[in-house]
């Protein structure tokens, strides 16, 4: 297993597998920029190297993140620090980019929260692809009880993914959402106890690895642009992206078994 360690963070690989884990503990998992680049790193080489299959990112302790590092804010106009809309709209958008990145990569990316997920937390899971919870996990937006909306998909991806009867709840009203709640809701794909969390999020990630990546990748695309375009034009699409994969080796190899039957 390959190792390496950032401040606030550590990145592990195995199996095709990389893993960011977030370890500040003592400011409740509190988004820094070392963590943002270590992110961003992370994506880049998800995306670059075709040895890595899935990434997934992760927390220790009680939160798996309280939000954004108010100390060390993304974009801060308290105080006049920026002088206008757009200086404030272009610093912030750098972190909304990560957002966007995870969202795009043609890889799964997969979100295990393993305690409270807050603010910006909420927002990374709602980009991300697959979403697991320990039963002790919770999840929240506090921005409106502070003034603002959460802006980096916290509201618009977040309503995609649970309508916006949840996305109310969530973002309108701050209320905060259990586990148990957020796998009724649709938000997160399964809950596990908290003991057999980290094995049962390793085994959907190594299963999900071994699969062929050309077709993953695929299915990514086409179950995203779905949510985009009109029912014809979707089926244009699907009949497309088979051409493609029916020819590649890995349909070969993997239906030779069943034919030979």
């Amino acid at each position: 297993m390959d190792t390496t360690s950032s401040p606030h963070a550590r990145v592990t690989e195995a199996d095709g597998v990389m893993t960011v884990t977030f370890d500040r503990q003592d400011k409740l998992n509190a988004i820094s920029p070392q963590m943002t680049a270590l992110l961003w790193d992370a994506i880049r080489a998800l995306g670059d190297r075709d040895d890595l299959r899935v990434l997934v990112i992760t927390g220790l302790g009680r939160y798996f993140t309280a939000g954004i590092d108010l100390n060390h804010p993304a974009a801060d106009r308290r105080g006049g620090k920026l002088p206008s809309d757009v200086a404030y709209r272009r610093t912030y958008r750098r972190h909304h980019l990560l957002y966007d990145e995870l969202e795009a990569v043609e890889k799964p990316v997969i979100l295990a929260a393993q305690g409270g997920c807050l603010g910006a937390g909420v927002e990374m899971a709602a980009s991300c692809d697959f979403r697991f919870a320990a039963r002790s996990a919770f999840f929240q937006l506090p921005e409106v009880g502070l003034g603002v909306i959460a802006g980096s998909g916290g509201t618009s991806r977040l309503t995609r993914i649970v309508g916006p009867h949840w996305g109310k709840w969530m973002a309108m009203a701050g209320e905060r959402v259990s586990a148990d709640q957020a796998l009724a809701i649709g938000f997160v794909h399964q809950v596990f106890p908290d003991e057999t969390f980290s094995a049962g999020v390793e085994r959907f990630a190594r299963k999900v690895a071994a699969m062929p990546s050309e077709a993953v990748g695929a299915a990514k695309l086409v179950v995203d642009m779905a949510a985009d375009v009109d029912r014809t034009t979707q089926r244009h699409v699907d009949r497309l992206a088979n051409t493609s994969l029916a020819g590649r080796d890995d349909f070969a190899q993997r239906t030779a078994p069943f034919l030979a039957e």
